[in-house]
């Protein structure tokens, strides 16, 4: 008989533990990161704000801001232009090429679409200013894997989990092309966080599982990207004295895949949603006080440091 293979478990709480305590004082170089992120998340949801093909001009404007940062930061950038609506939607990429394993492929991205009628500071202009910081920060490596930056058209409604979804439309291509991805990041709300005894909440199947305060960062993923999640948390937690939850989840659970990593599992490839858990937490979720003033840029530069370490180690032989 062929040997059995090895059953996953029905969910994956990663190993280790999670940093618990008093935050120590922010660095100097953490102090700039929450510098450049306020001022990013201000830009894009203060002076833009709503940014969606009800406000076409405004997700015109988001997608040239993202893509002059980008080449401010040295990066040659690329546009995947597709049609929804009758209108041209891009999805914006700069990419750090990798040395012994180019061909092989480690992708961090977020959306910069918004709900309708909110300017989304926490949805999702703080995983764009993430991901701008991150590559910022990173230019000057030359990691053995290629690292591709990638902004994402239409992830909210009404084109979430469509053929529009523009994570979609670039996981297919990926795939058409015999893309070797070997780990996709998902910045998705990483801004808001709370002291606030019970300030987070769970789907009730994994409400025991996970602190009931919203003071961390999430790593989500699905069963199949159980080992991307645990490399994802460990290297996190090695290098930021933030407090972190890793999960991998079936999918079907509510919130698991919903955001960008969602498209790439369609495709077959290793995803997971870094996370403050969106709704589960922050009451201004797709709401139109999802402002700027709310979010705590502070913690957030703490969490973009130790991705920076995530990045590295993922890209790594």
């Amino acid at each position: 008989m062929p040997p059995e293979k090895k059953r996953r478990k029905p969910m994956f709480k990663a190993p280790g533990a999670s940093y618990a305590g008093a935050l120590e004082p922010l660095t100097d170089d953490e102090r700039a990161v929450a510098q450049s992120l306020t001022a990013d998340v201000k830009r894009l949801a203060g002076a833009i704000g709503e940014r969606n093909l009800d406000h076409f001009a405004k997700l015109v404007e988001a997608a040239a801001f993202i893509e002059a940062e980008f080449k401010q930061a040295g990066y040659q950038t690329a546009r995947q232009s597709f049609d929804t609506r009758g209108r041209g939607c891009d999805n914006i990429e700069a990419e750090l090429a990798g040395a012994a394993l180019a061909g092989e492929i480690v992708i961090v991205g977020a959306h910069y679409d918004t709900n309708p009628g909110t300017p989304g500071a926490d949805d999702n202009g703080s995983g764009i200013a993430g991901l701008l910081s991150l590559a910022r920060r990173l230019a000057a490596d030359k990691p053995a894997r290629t690292v591709r930056f990638v902004a994402f058209a239409n992830e909210e409604a009404p084109y979430f989990q469509t053929p529009q979804m523009g994570s979609l439309v670039y996981a297919r291509r990926s795939k058409e092309r015999g893309e070797r991805i070997t780990a996709m990041l998902s910045l998705e709300t990483i801004g808001y966080y709370s002291d606030q005894p019970n300030s987070q909440h769970y789907p009730l199947i994994v409400s025991l599982m996970y602190p009931s305060t919203g003071n961390f960062i999430g790593f989500i993923g699905n069963m199949e990207s159980q080992p991307l999640v645990e490399q994802a948390t460990t290297a996190f937690r090695r290098a930021a004295k933030f407090p972190s939850e890793g999960a991998a989840l079936p999918d079907a659970i509510d919130g698991v895949g919903w955001s960008d990593h969602w498209s790439f599992w369609q495709q077959g490839y290793p995803a997971l949603m870094v996370t403050d858990t969106a709704p589960f937490r922050n009451p201004n979720y797709h709401q139109a006080t999802d402002t700027p003033d709310t979010l705590d840029y502070e913690r957030t530069a703490r969490v973009v440091v130790g991705l920076e370490a995530v990045v590295r180690e993922l890209a790594k032989p």
